[in-house]
């Protein structure tokens, strides 16, 4: 695949005399490879992909977007929708042009070293992007003006029609070496700490975490490793965001944030997890001895109730339905989907910034679950755990859950996985727990 973009950038940030005025045009196209588009780390790049079976694509970067601060979802909502105004799309609804990217779990994270490149909030409009859906597959292509858009789209339907529509998968890299920065002795003090906080009452769960510095045996295909993940997790999210000269953060999250689509809002539960067993007759033992264990149903039930306190004063009407069991791979989850009616016109950003984070990747109380993590954990979250989704211009849009998830740079991969600490948590228990998450990426990588 040609690693560069062809042609020269549009606006990366809005000005200071306004936004950028924007032209797409849209056509659609027999199948490609959507891995082959996105095999390139010479400039941006997405993919996102959901269980149901949408999937999209980026390169370049027709605008860009960031922020920081406790204001930073304000921030993005006012500085999109300026550039969205602005922006005169021909072409099918679902090809429309979208903003792509995340928010870090810290409103006041700095993007050094290891995350360069991840600003505390930050967004794309690419300038090509392609879509499929159950409407077909699209491409869009961003312009200046309309004689702009349309020569780029020229050129990016030649270049698709010279790629395969199946582009091979690489072999993984293999594992030279691996690195816990967290040792199991500091993890027990970790969970300790969390626990002496509970016992006061000050704290009524926190989720702890821990990377995984994996070296290399070869450079990682960032693409390929989402494909097998695809395969062996069908029923996940997959993304990719990837910046240049910065690493790109790829994973494949079980767990949706929010959706919204006009005033339908989408959300769930996901909190407490079990193996899976080697029978059918297995794997309902463990999921019956989960969904039975007061330890387990206390952890779902704080983070139901916390999604239906946060959202219930911005809709209309709030379901709260069955508890089910979400089976994976390699694990089980107790899920509580959740749906609701808004009572206003919103933004999906309004949703993101209300939820996160859940108590699945945070805590309750919030503050007590923010100042346990910033003193227990021994690396940077950074985007992990945090909001990675796309809005368009009329504020719908679906965020997942940054879990299950890595960074990947140069010959190394970091992993990320964490647990939910209630009451009566054992740090053994949890230990085990959370080198369960680690392996959907982790088997991968071998």
């Amino acid at each position: 695949m040609d690693h560069s973009s062809g042609d020269r950038r549009l606006a990366g940030v809005e000005p200071a005399d306004g936004p950028p005025s924007f032209v797409s045009h849209s056509r659609e196209l027999e199948d490609v490879s959507f891995g082959a588009i996105v095999d390139t780390d010479a400039e941006s790049r997405i993919l996102w992909s959901t269980p149901d079976g949408v999937e999209i694509v980026g390169r370049g970067v027709g605008a860009r977007f960031s922020a920081r601060g406790p204001n930073r979802f304000d921030q993005i909502r006012t500085r999109t929708r300026r550039t969205f105004d602005a922006l005169e799309h021909t072409g099918p609804a679902v090809a429309r042009p979208r903003a792509f990217g995340g928010f870090a779990f810290h409103e006041e994270h700095v993007p050094e070293t290891l995350w360069n490149g991840f600003d505390a909030a930050s967004f794309v409009i690419p300038e090509t992007l392609v879509v499929r859906s159950d409407d077909g597959t699209w491409l869009t292509t961003l312009g200046e003006d309309s004689a702009r858009a349309q020569e780029r789209l020229e050129s990016w339907s030649q270049r698709l029609a010279e790629l395969p529509s199946m582009k091979p998968t690489a072999a993984s890299p293999g594992i030279a070496s691996t690195e816990r920065p967290t040792s199991r002795a500091d993890w027990a003090t970790q969970v300790e700490t969390a626990l002496e906080r509970i016992d006061r009452g000050s704290l009524r769960k926190v989720v702890l975490a821990q990377s995984l510095s994996v070296d290399l045996e070869h450079s990682i295909d960032v693409p390929g490793t989402l494909e097998r993940l695809r395969r062996e997790y069908p029923n996940c999210y997959r993304f990719l965001g990837g910046y240049e000269g910065g690493g790109t953060f790829f994973g494949a999250p079980p767990e949706r944030l929010v959706s919204k689509r006009g005033n339908q809002v989408e959300t769930e539960a996901l909190a407490g997890s079990v193996q899976r067993g080697d029978s059918p007759e297995a794997d309902r033992a463990f999921a019956d001895r989960m969904a039975e264990s007061e330890k387990v149903q206390h952890e779902h039930e704080l983070v139901v109730d916390a999604i239906r306190s946060q959202l219930t004063p911005l809709t209309r009407t709030l379901a709260v339905e069955e508890q089910t069991i979400r089976r994976l791979a390699n694990i089980q989850h107790l899920q509580t989907p959740i749906t609701g009616v808004l009572e206003d016109d919103r933004h999906v950003l309004d949703l993101v910034e209300a939820l996160h984070p859940t108590p699945a990747v945070g805590g309750v109380p919030p503050g007590s679950a923010f100042e346990t993590i910033r003193d227990a954990e021994t690396f940077d979250r950074g985007w992990y755990a945090a909001p990675i989704g796309w809005f368009d211009g009329a504020g719908d849009g679906e965020f997942a859950v940054g879990i299950r998830s890595g960074l990947a740079r140069e010959d190394t991969v970091t992993l990320f996985a964490g647990n939910g600490i209630v009451a009566d948590s054992d740090p053994t228990d949890e230990w085990e727990e959370v080198q369960l998450k680690f392996r959907p990426i982790l088997d991968e990588l071998r």
